[in-house]
């Protein structure tokens, strides 16, 4: 958000389709996620793919945000390094470039040069030096994130969870207390 100086769109996938469930249904995720971003301005949670039948694919998703905004508005696709190395085996990868921008966030994951060749193929020419540079056309650029994230990821939030190990400290109290209230991942 800060980076792009944008809205972002936080959308919580009903059926991931790349990787197994991640132990709390679809309600539960997009509840903790408006938890989260509650007062925080220009954050928002879409819910379209919990809506949709089916499986959750990214282009379906993506097409359908585009026959919103039109084909002349810049729409950027935030992923995290590992998804983003992972591209080739996402169902119609290539169309994804022409239908939006792609920001890759890196958590000290696959360096940029670990990308597989076809994924290095499809990206050549698009690398975004700045943020700016995806405002002046739809969709097709590649811009990496330079800048601190937070070192946790989701999985392993939900593994010390699971094995009973400190956790509330590495999400929002709120969240914290609906995972406890639900039970969601093995809380107690």
């Amino acid at each position: 958000r800060d980076a792009l100086d944008a809205t972002v769109a936080l959308m919580p996938a009903a059926d991931p389709p790349h990787r197994a469930p991640p132990g709390a249904g679809a309600a539960d995720r997009a509840a903790m996620l408006a938890l989260a971003i509650e007062g925080e301005p220009r954050l928002c949670v879409d819910r379209r793919e919990l809506e949709r039948d089916g499986r959750s694919w990214t282009v379906d998703t993506l097409r359908a945000l585009r026959a919103g905004v039109g084909d002349d508005a810049p729409v950027a696709l935030l992923v995290g390094a590992d998804s983003f190395v992972a591209l080739p085996t996402w169902k119609s990868w290539q169309a994804l470039f022409g239908l939006a921008h792609f920001v890759v966030a890196g958590r000290g994951g696959p360096a940029v040069g670990d990308q597989p060749p076809a994924l290095a193929e499809a990206i050549a020419g698009r690398i975004a030096d700045a943020p700016d540079e995806l405002r002046s056309s739809p969709a097709g650029r590649v811009l990496y994130l330079r800048q601190p994230l937070f070192p946790h990821s989701a999985s392993e939030v939900r593994a010390r969870i699971a094995a009973g190990q400190p956790w509330e400290a590495l999400v929002p109290p709120r969240v914290a207390a609906y995972i406890r209230r639900h039970g969601l991942y093995g809380a107690a």
